[in-house]
């Protein structure tokens, strides 16, 4: 094994680190493709579960428009300033809408949880505002990489 995989085993975020990182986390940088193939970056809140993170997104967007044809996203929410204290995770998989686009509050039993999370994690609130210019993705990643300087001590 090279020194560049045992470096990268040492830096990975055990599940219990990742789950508890994704869960304070509240920025994201999103990056779709368009349909010539350039990329396309953004930043954007979102919350995550355990196992998916959500993303509340303008419908009117560059964002959504390119996911809308072609589902591919890759997303990363990181913290740190000093090279000694850069830690953040790569998620990606294919973006899932869920609910009603645009989300007007209509009744959707999957978005209970993370509208809960959402309305507390970005607004202080107990109940989702909706403004019908935003709507709802869903990344279940197919992978994920993570890192975590602090671990080099």
């Amino acid at each position: 094994m090279g020194t560049g995989q045992r470096r990268r085993r040492r830096i990975m975020m055990d599940p219990a680190e990742l789950d508890a990182f994704l869960s304070t986390a509240r920025t994201c940088r999103v990056a779709t493709v368009a349909a010539d193939g350039s990329p396309h970056v953004s930043v954007l809140w979102f919350v995550w579960d355990g196992t998916a993170l959500w993303l509340y997104s303008l419908v009117r967007s560059r964002r959504w428009s390119q996911l809308r044809h072609d589902p591919r996203i890759a997303v990363v929410a990181d913290t740190g300033e000093e090279y000694g204290e850069l830690r953040g995770a790569e998620l990606s998989g294919r973006a899932t809408v869920v609910g009603e686009v645009p989300r007007t509050g209509e009744p959707c039993p999957e978005l209970d949880a993370p509208e809960a999370l959402f309305a507390r994690a970005h607004f202080a609130l107990e109940r989702m505002p909706h403004d019908g210019r935003h709507a709802w993705l869903r990344l279940v990643p197919d992978t994920v990489l993570s890192w975590d300087m602090r671990k080099l001590g």
